[in-house]
């Protein structure tokens, strides 16, 4: 894919979500996101570590030194980056800093190009459906990262989604060849493919049960 266009498409999404952030009130920020043990406040936290405006290198440096604090737990590590952010930030300053590095190519070390556009999507239902609230994903944007989570272990889709075959109902998509079929929207199935419950909502087939199990 065009290098330039996902760019794009990652600085589109990091405002639109940035807007969709602003909207929340002081109530909501203290509500529980998709994300485990993860207040709104935290998921808004960890959204301006991954729009990055310091050097690969230092974000290396920052990640190996997150790493050994963590005890070598990578998940740790995010989880606890953005806690200790959280708590040295208000929401109003996290979303400025978040709107401020919208369209920054830098990433963290180790990702590809999609992976921003990843974390900028479901990161977007994680705060939106807990609230009620619906984000609309645009379907070129959720086949690409379908595409990516798809084909990294990263993720942990392959395992998780092992045996099964994905359709999207709303998009002119499918993968897998496995035995059990799972159809849903594009955006469940992306919430599936990154093990968050909630895409369980939204899909039906043979595959469901396979999946629950998973997660």
């Amino acid at each position: 894919m065009d290098r330039d266009e996902i760019l794009s498409w990652v600085e589109a999404e990091r405002l639109s979500l940035a807007d969709f952030l602003d909207d929340l009130d002081d109530h909501e920020w203290k509500q529980a996101s998709l994300c485990p043990g993860w207040t709104m406040h935290d998921v808004a936290a960890h959204l301006t570590t991954s729009a990055r405006t310091v050097s690969m290198r230092t974000a290396l440096l920052d990640t190996a030194k997150g790493v050994i604090r963590a005890r070598g737990d990578f998940n740790r590590m995010i989880a606890d980056q953005a806690r200790e952010r959280a708590a040295r930030f208000g929401p109003a300053e996290l979303v400025a800093r978040f709107r401020k590095t919208a369209g920054s190519p830098l990433r963290d070390p180790g990702s590809r190009p999609l992976d921003p556009l990843v974390d900028a999507l479901v990161h977007g239902q994680d705060v939106a459906r807990p609230l009620g609230r619906v984000r609309e994903m645009p379907a070129e944007r959720v086949i690409a990262a379908l595409g990516r989570v798809l084909g990294t272990g990263f993720y942990g889709a392959p395992k998780r989604l092992r045996g099964t075959r994905l359709v999207a109902t709303d998009l002119d998509w499918s993968a897998g060849d496995g035995p059990d079929e799972v159809r849903g929207p594009g955006g469940d199935l992306l919430l599936l493919a990154t093990g968050r419950a909630a895409g369980l909502s939204g899909v039906s087939g043979p595959g469901v049960g396979r999946i629950a199990a998973a997660l």
